[in-house]
């Protein structure tokens, strides 16, 4: 009887095929090892960051909640700005400063009352902002609601008690820096800042706000903003052009209406709605 002998392996063989894998080893990069079905992990368990349990941000991309490396200190500039400014001109209003002088050639330039003013200042009264800002929270709570977030309630929470507390703020600010009007008001003071440019800024920005997570294409979120800056700026040009309010009360308003706005992003981007199914159920296609 003749003996096969077996082949002998050299270091220096190359085999064509690839290597054979031991049985009782792990298999960490092996696509369904153990029964995982990813490419990443040796166990049963899901990957660490699945893309259906990413959350949105109050804008509606995908990603983290604060804090983010690198926000603060955005959130500093963009707060630190308009409270500088705010504070400026707040001082030169109560201190009658140089400041003033330019404001009144300012307004005299802009001055002319007319139906355009009035039709565009009206867009600032609470008759009309107020009722758009409830109805955009009502359906942002109803979206929120359809497709099972937490804490659905928060963002019409937060935007109807900042819509309520404006004029605890704008109150007091009136009384103390007692500024008189223009020439074509009726005399008196408490025309610093501007109550109706505040309320257009708050009620409109918030609406903006809590509706662009749920716009379907950027273009769209781009038309909302656009619209809703236009609002503001109708409704401030409206003031100046009508009389009813000095440019410094209007640009003290945005300062003011900025920082509550960015308090409002901070707020509910921390604190609001979190969706509890996947990505796909509730981010629209």
């Amino acid at each position: 009887m003749r003996d096969t002998p077996r082949p002998q392996g050299t270091v220096g063989d190359i085999r064509p095929g690839p290597p054979q894998l031991r049985p009782g080893r792990a298999l960490a990069h092996t696509h369904g090892a153990s029964g995982s079905g990813s490419p990443h992990r040796s166990d049963s368990r899901p990957p660490q960051t699945p893309r259906g349990g990413r959350r949105t941000d109050l804008i509606g991309r995908p990603g983290t909640t604060p804090p983010v490396p690198g926000r603060p200190a955005f959130l500093t500039l963009l707060l630190g700005i308009p409270a500088l400014l705010f504070a400026l001109i707040t001082w030169q209003v109560v201190e009658d400063g140089p400041l003033l002088r330019a404001d009144e050639r300012v307004s005299r330039a802009l001055v002319h009352p007319d139906r355009l003013g009035d039709g565009l200042s009206d867009l600032g009264n609470v008759q009309v902002a107020v009722p758009l800002l409830v109805a955009a929270l009502a359906y942002v709570t109803w979206r929120h609601r359809r497709t099972g977030t937490d804490r659905w309630w928060l963002p019409a929470t937060a935007g109807a008690l900042l819509m309520a507390l404006l004029p605890a703020i704008l109150v007091p600010l009136k009384i103390w820096t007692a500024r008189s009007g223009t020439s074509v008001v009726p005399p008196g003071t408490g025309y610093f800042p501007s109550g109706h440019t505040a309320t257009a800024a708050v009620a409109y920005g918030s609406a903006t706000l809590f509706l662009l997570p749920l716009l379907r294409t950027p273009r769209t979120r781009r038309a909302l903003v656009t619209l809703c800056t236009l609002l503001v700026l109708a409704v401030s040009y409206g003031l100046i052009r009508r009389g009813y309010h000095w440019p410094l009360d209007v640009l003290a308003s945005w300062c003011l209406s900025t920082l509550l706005l960015s308090l409002l992003v901070t707020l509910v981007g921390r604190y609001g709605p979190r969706a509890e199914g996947n990505e796909g159920d509730r981010q629209p296609k």
